[in-house]
């Protein structure tokens, strides 16, 4: 799984690499004594020329490429047959094959295998941001990245899907959708085994594990799992959004569906049923866990020990047996105990 760093650095090597050959050898090539001569590209001088066709160029480099270009002399790679007309651009492209990334950054020792993609790293760093938004403003490290945002005010959607003709303003979202078609899901949870189609959804599961909150509220300290989950908090503190109160016991809740869900305890509807037992439930999350009983499923698996279990309270129970913890005392005697249940049975 590539990060965005690599992914923008990728975007930007493909962009120069469609230049012509020279602008790319100069950008991967080691510094050169005739750079010194680089005012003679601005005042129009031409200190050297070919004695075949007499077209002259400013710097010596630059007519040893052109030279080659006459005479059709070659390069070509041993491993895929591929050729090139100027060796420097050979022994870069043998890097994809060995793997060889000799440009490393001194900040971090992210490792590159041309110098343009060390050169486009190091903004992360220097948090430079060449390229800037005409119309609103903001900046951007990359150059594809100030082309997706541009999408964002013309309302273009160039990637459309040949399936349902869907249509996205950038490429990966055509590809992460794509999945809903093919059914892949190429993201595993490592500890249950659970599968995603999208990286994010993979990060936002992983915290059913963890207990993460990374999303914490400003005004009251509350933490959330889900950054929309935050979003809507938010809206209690401002006023833009009212709190829904139960006509029936008076209950208060910040959004209509947690509302919904709650008159079932008035009303004891239970829309949710087993397929395979008939037994129902009021909530969906209550007949996802049920369901686990037919299927054997056990998604929370200990750290410690590796043993499994299918539901989450069951391993925060399991857990005491590691850490200790005796969260029950004793009203009589004082004694404490892992499960509730032990202080009455051992104190009647």
């Amino acid at each position: 799984m590539k990060n965005e760093d690599e992914e923008s650095c990728r975007d930007e090597d493909l962009k120069l690499n469609k230049r012509s050959p020279q602008s790319r050898d100069d950008s991967d090539s080691v510094d050169r004594p005739e750079h010194k001569d680089h005012k003679t590209t601005h005042i129009g001088e031409n200190r050297v020329s070919c004695e075949i066709c007499a077209k002259g160029f400013s710097q010596n480099s630059n007519l040893i490429d052109h030279m080659q270009t006459r005479t059709g002399e070659v390069f070509p790679c041993r491993t895929c047959g591929k050729h090139f007309c100027h060796k420097r651009n050979l022994i870069a492209h043998v890097r994809t094959h060995t793997g060889e990334k000799p440009f490393s950054c001194h900040s971090c020792g992210k490792s590159y295998t041309y110098k343009i993609s060390l050169r486009l790293h190091m903004r992360t760093h220097s948090g430079e941001k060449p390229y800037s938004c005409e119309i609103c403003g903001k900046c951007f490290s990359y150059s594809n990245q100030i082309t997706d945002h541009m999408r964002t005010h013309t309302g273009e959607k160039p990637f459309t899907c040949e399936t349902c003709g869907k249509s996205f303003s950038q490429k990966r979202n055509l590809k992460a959708h794509m999945r809903t078609h093919t059914g892949e899901k190429p993201f595993s949870c490592q500890i249950c085994g659970k599968t995603f189609s999208k990286n994010s959804n993979l990060i936002t599961h992983m915290r059913t594990h963890t207990g993460e909150k990374p999303f914490t509220c400003q005004a009251c300290g509350k933490s959330f799992n889900h950054r929309v989950s935050l979003k809507s908090h938010m809206k209690t503190h401002t006023g833009e959004k009212k709190m829904l109160t139960c006509k029936i016991c008076g209950h208060c809740f910040t959004c209509n569906s947690s509302l919904i869900i709650h008159m079932r305890t008035h009303t004891g509807k239970k829309p949710f049923s087993c397929q395979t037992c008939q037994k129902a439930f009021s909530q969906k999350c209550n007949l996802k866990k049920h369901m686990r009983i037919h299927t054997g499923e056990k998604p929370f698996s200990c750290q410690t020990c590796g043993k499994s279990y299918s539901h989450k309270f069951s391993l925060k129970v399991h857990m005491r047996t590691h850490t200790g913890e005796k969260p029950f005392s004793c009203q009589i005697c004082g004694r404490s105990y892992v499960y509730i249940i032990q202080p009455k049975l051992n104190c009647i």
